[in-house]
């Protein structure tokens, strides 16, 4: 009986015992003690970065609460409030560029400022959508080896510097300008993804880190010429014929092809070559030289063998897509459509899947952010906010009683300037083309050199932004230039290239017997 009991107090002790071992590892992890207080462990923030945030609702809010100039409306310039407001959010990166556009919308709509229909108006517009299917294309062109291919080649022949290779870039794309007359698809479609493949057969790649090796640098080189080519040729940007048109309106002048392109020949070419070897020192990338690249790549070349069905199938779909792009218009197919063929092809094949494109994340993002700031300034231009600056622009200058020249070059600059509340040439220069060239024109400036320089300007002007020109959304969107350093690089390049146009460009004029 005494060791039954014996036996019963130890089972009832073991389970004593049991129960506070397993009480105990129940227990909460320890609360971090702070003096004598207990304090929880905060959680983490997980939105929008809060101080980039109050940059952007603060530029908002005071531009919001300063009374409208006289002859802008309440609405137009609540408008231009949420725009800088947007504006500010995508230089800060508070949230996604996409995700930002998408809250600058919302207040849009919330406030009464913009409907639905205008606020998503841009989505249907030709531009934003132009430039997602060439990210479509340009998966296919990395994904087949296609685009590997190809910069093996150029590596090969011009890759034992990177100075180079983007001379090589540089000067393609120039000499394809005047064929191609939409630079979202002549940059977009082909220079892009070329690029791209070239930078990372090289090893440069931002999803590795290792973007600074030679991406950044080519990158941003072939932006900022691309800019520089579509203003030299009438046929190298959609917008040039308006020019064309809106000058011959006003000045009763009609500037042939062989005019615009002689008078932006040398200021042009002079900004083709020294815009590479002023980033090279300004921006230079890390690796320089690589005289045994040609080797390797003739090396890679050797081991890809032919060329694979899916290769052969990508570059039908391009040059079908490049041919349409050049003479399309001449059958009634736009460059939209063009590019939808060339998409259609490779789906149809299998070359690339539609949920590949789905996951395109920065062609959906582009393709917000962009629309979305379109549909903003676009209506800024409706609400009279854009006619009115124009307005005044001419009323100050006129009221100054300046010289020509001083009086072409305040007007220049104000155009040229200007494009940061625009996110597009063809809005630019039909809001404000014809009232700066009257303007120019009253103060006695030559007419013809004076449609020249806004017309040739208004394609270079798109160098200043992320967003202010068909070929910067895809670029940027790569992913190797932080949007601080593009900001930079383009109001930097931006004083080049109108000291060049305005100075050099000013001799040649007069050789050529503009004025």
């Amino acid at each position: 009986m005494e060791l039954r009991q014996r036996n019963i107090a130890s089972a009832v002790s073991h389970r004593a015992s049991a129960k506070r071992v397993v009480t105990a590892s129940a227990t909460p992890a320890p609360i971090v003690q702070a003096g004598d207080a207990a304090v929880a462990p905060k959680a983490e923030w997980k939105g929008a970065k809060l101080k980039p945030l109050g940059y952007s609702v603060l530029a908002g809010l005071i531009i919001w609460c300063i009374p409208a100039p006289v002859g802008v409306t309440v609405k137009a310039w609540h408008l231009f409030a949420v725009f800088v407001g947007t504006i500010v959010g995508i230089i800060t990166n508070p949230l996604p560029l996409g995700a930002t556009a998408m809250v600058g919308l919302a207040v849009s709509m919330v406030t009464g400022l913009l409907p639905f229909a205008a606020a998503f108006s841009a989505f249907s517009s030709e531009i934003p959508w132009l430039i997602a299917i060439a990210f479509f294309l340009a998966r296919g062109f990395i994904k087949t080896g296609l685009g590997n291919r190809i910069a093996y080649i150029i590596v090969s022949i011009f890759g034992k510097s990177t100075l180079g290779l983007t001379y090589s870039l540089v000067f393609s794309e120039a000499i394809l300008a005047p064929a191609i007359p939409s630079l979202a698809a002549r940059a977009g479609g082909i220079f892009l993804p070329l690029t791209k493949a070239l930078c990372v057969a090289c090893g440069s790649d931002p999803e590795k880190g290792t973007e600074k090796k030679m991406g950044a640098y080519v990158m941003t080189t072939v932006f900022q010429t691309s800019t520089v080519t579509s203003g030299m040729f009438i046929t190298a940007m959609a917008a040039n014929p308006l020019s064309v048109n809106l000058a011959a309106a006003t000045i009763g002048q009609t500037i042939t092809w062989g005019q615009w392109a002689l008078a932006a020949s040398i200021p042009g070419l002079v900004c083709l070559i020294a815009v590479p070897l002023i980033l090279y020192v300004l921006y230079p990338p890390d690796v320089k030289d690589s005289p045994e690249a040609p080797v390797k790549a003739k090396e890679e070349l050797a081991k890809l063998g032919p060329m694979s069905s899916d290769e052969k199938i990508m570059a039908a779909a391009l040059v079908v897509t490049v041919g349409l792009w050049i003479f399309g218009a001449s059958i009634g197919v736009g460059s939209v459509a063009a590019a939808l063929v060339g998409l259609s092809t490779l789906l149809i094949a299998g070359v690339i899947t539609w949920k590949e494109c789905l996951a395109e994340g920065p062609a959906w993002d582009t393709l917000t952010w962009f629309a979305a700031l379109i549909a903003m300034a676009s209506y800024l231009n409706k609400y009279g906010l854009i006619p009115w600056f124009s307005q005044t622009v001419v009323k100050g200058v006129s009221a100054a009683g300046l010289a020509w020249q001083p009086a072409f070059l305040v007007v220049v600059l104000l155009y040229f300037y200007s494009h940061y509340a625009f996110a597009s040439g063809a809005a630019h220069i039909g809001a404000m083309y014809t009232a700066f060239l009257s303007v120019l024109v009253a103060c006695g400036a030559p007419p013809l050199v004076s449609a020249l320089v806004l017309g040739i300007f208004s394609n270079i002007m798109g160098c200043t932004t992320h967003y202010g020109i068909g070929s910067a959304p895809p670029f940027f969107g790569a992913g190797y230039v932080p949007l601080a350093t593009w900001w930079k690089i383009g109001f930097g390049l931006s004083v080049f290239y109108i000291t060049t146009f305005l100075g050099i460009g000013s001799v040649w004029w007069k050789v050529i017997g503009l004025y």
